[in-house]
């Protein structure tokens, strides 16, 4: 099952996709400048391959909903994140507000 939903964080518009797979969930939440997701977001491919498309991501790990997704701390961000001031150990929600 997939589902997309329009949320906000204090006031700010952002959009949560939640993917149900068998014995996982897969997460994000996204705006038109960065995203955060479960740890299948896979930071150092973005930071070495794709570096030239400067994605703005960051991961939390052991999260099963998009509640803890965005209550979690970030146990890695995106080297373009640092740029913008954003830093591992952040929450969620501190990532997704340093994007608006």
């Amino acid at each position: 099952m997939v589902e997309v939903q329009p949320m906000f964080i204090e006031g700010k518009p952002f959009t949560a996709v939640s993917v149900v797979l068998p014995k996982t969930n897969l997460l994000v939440v996204t705006n038109d400048k960065g995203y955060i997701m479960c740890g299948a977001l896979d930071v150092a491919l973005l930071n070495e391959k794709l570096k030239d498309r400067k994605v703005v991501a960051g991961r939390a790990v052991g999260v099963k909903t998009i509640e803890q997704l965005i209550e979690a701390p970030l146990e890695s961000v995106t080297v373009e994140a640092e740029n913008l001031g954003i830093s591992k150990g952040m929450t969620g929600k501190e990532f997704l507000l340093k994007l608006t």
